[in-house]
Formats: C-alpha cells, sequence, structure tokens
C-alpha cells in the first residue's frame, strides 16, 4: 500500500478521526475490549461516512489508560471510573494532562495540587496520562503530516481539532495547527483560545490576551476565555482588570471554581476582605466531596 495518502483519505483521517483499526493495533486492544468501552461511555468517537467509529487522539490516549488500570483493576470498576472521570476535569482540562493513580482498589485523580476519587471504592499502579499521551503521540504526526499534504481539504474545523491532537506531543504543530484554522476562520473561537493558551504557557502573555480579546469580541458570553484572560492579566500585573476577567466568566458560568479561588485571592490582595470571603466559600462548596486537597 502506497504511504501517500490521498486527499480525501487525510481529511477522513482527521475529520472522522482515527480508526477502529489503527487503535487496535497501536495499544494491542481488539476490536470488542475497544467497543467494550464505547457501549459503557468511557469514550465517544464520532461516526464516519459509512457509520463506522472514528475515534479522537484523547480517546486513543483514554483507551491506553484504561489498559494500564485493567492490569491491577477490575474491568467495570475501570469503565465506571474514566466514565465518571470524562464529566469530572475541571473545564478545560484534558485527560492527558491528569495523573491516574490505582492505589489499592481504587483510582484516584490528580491534577497539580488537585486530588479527587472519580468513583468510591483502596498493590499500587502510578499512572502518568501526559507519558501514556507521548506513546500514541506517532498517530497524531502521521496523520498531521497526511493533513499538510491536502490542506487545501481540510477546513477550519479540520485543523482545529489537529491542534487538539496535538498538544500532549508537540505544542509547536500544535500552535501552527490552530494559526492554520485562524485563517480559514477568524471567528473560530476554541481555535482562539487555545493558541492563546499556548502562547500563555511560554510567557507571551500580552499576545495570550489579545487573542483572549478577540474570541471574547466573537463570543461574549465565552467563560473560557474570560477566565483564561482573567489569568493573563494576572500574570501582566493589571489586578483590577483581572477582577472583571474573572467576574465575567462568573457572570456566564456561576460554577467555575477556579474563577472563585482566583478571585478570592485577588479581592484579598486589594484589600475586599469580604467579598474574598464569599468566593472562597463558594469555591469550598463546588469542591466538596470532589477535590480532596488543594
Amino acid at each position: 500500500m502506497s504511504r501517500t495518502a490521498d486527499s480525501a483519505t487525510a481529511r477522513v483521517s482527521f475529520a472522522g478521526g482515527y480508526s477502529l483499526r489503527d487503535v487496535s493495533r497501536l495499544l494491542g486492544l481488539s476490536p470488542g475490549q475497544i467497543r467494550a468501552y464505547v457501549k459503557s461511555g468511557c469514550v465517544g468517537p464520532r461516526r464516519g461516512e459509512q457509520g463506522e467509529h472514528r475515534f479522537s487522539f484523547p480517546d486513543v490516549v483514554l483507551l491506553r489508560t484504561g489498559k494500564e488500570l485493567m492490569a491491577a483493576l477490575p474491568a467495570r470498576k475501570v469503565h465506571r471510573a474514566l466514565r465518571r472521570l470524562k464529566d469530572q476535569l475541571p473545564q478545560g482540562r484534558a485527560i492527558t494532562g491528569v495523573r491516574i493513580t490505582a492505589e489499592g482498589d481504587t483510582i484516584v485523580v490528580r491534577d497539580g495540587a488537585s486530588t479527587w476519587l472519580p468513583e468510591s471504592g483502596q498493590a499500587l499502579l502510578d499512572l502518568d496520562v501526559s507519558q501514556v499521551a507521548s506513546q500514541v503521540a506517532p498517530l497524531a504526526r502521521r496523520a498531521a503530516a497526511a493533513a499538510r499534504s491536502a490542506a487545501t481539504e481540510l477546513d477550519a474545523e479540520d485543523w482545529y481539532r489537529i491542534g487538539c491532537d496535538l498538544e500532549p506531543c508537540d505544542l509547536d504543530q500544535a500552535r501552527d495547527a490552530y494559526e492554520r484554522s485562524l485563517e480559514l476562520d477568524p471567528e473560530h473561537v476554541d481555535a482562539r483560545v487555545n493558541l492563546g493558551r499556548l502562547l500563555h504557557e511560554v510567557g507571551d502573555a500580552r499576545a495570550a490576551e489579545a487573542h483572549y480579546r478577540t474570541a471574547l469580541g466573537f463570543a461574549p458570553d465565552d467563560a473560557t476565555a474570560a477566565f483564561n484572560l482573567g489569568v493573563a492579566l494576572e500574570d501582566l500585573g493589571r489586578r483590577a482588570e483581572a477582577v472583571a476577567a474573572y467576574e465575567r466568566a462568573l457572570a456566564t458560568d456561576p460554577d467555575l471554581p477556579d474563577a472563585h479561588f482566583n478571585l478570592a485571592r485577588l479581592l484579598e490582595q486589594l484589600g475586599r476582605d469580604r467579598e474574598a470571603l464569599g468566593h472562597l466559600q463558594v469555591f469550598r462548596r463546588l469542591t466538596q466531596g470532589r477535590l480532596q486537597a488543594y
């Protein structure tokens, strides 16, 4: 078989996701095992043109994570925990950025300073999902190369999805993909927010601010763009503007715990102790029972 995919094949490989056969080969899971993850709700692949399952890169990472966890825990427990974890991750946080630990018969998730149990439940398995992501990254890189050979066949949403798939393994290529998306559609809010975040992570808070403000111009009620703008403004030393950005995020999504926490900290610094306490209390209420430590 030729190594050079035609444009139609390249487009399907990204816009539709990765095939069941590709995922089975890469992970060493049988098609039946993969379908079991789909049936249990752990992954929700899209459907291809022929009705077949097409998996995203985060789907592949989650499947690999499940395979590793099942070496220590029963399949039913793993399926239940991973299904619930998808709904418990903080807004905008991907599974590729967390650490999952099997401690006895309990699965524990750690995301920076946050620790929580995706399901109740107590050998020791310590699994850094970012390492798992790096192991499946060649799939994303091969698909990216195929996409560039068929660039005229891709639209802004395709390039956005490419960027999402590349983030865990190649930040430079991910930024390039988001930039290509915005060249095709300057109003693609998700691509603009993600590009701003990647620029912020490499220290360019001013460029990030510009992207977040542009995103909010197109989508004034986007809580993620407003929250990220607050973080960028904090790093730029503009605390009063950061407060306004966090308040804007909460006006759209009052249950955004990180916005309450950051706002409480800023208000305390500004001498507005009573307001700070109110937001801290909301933060504790929102995270009680999910976060074991913060």
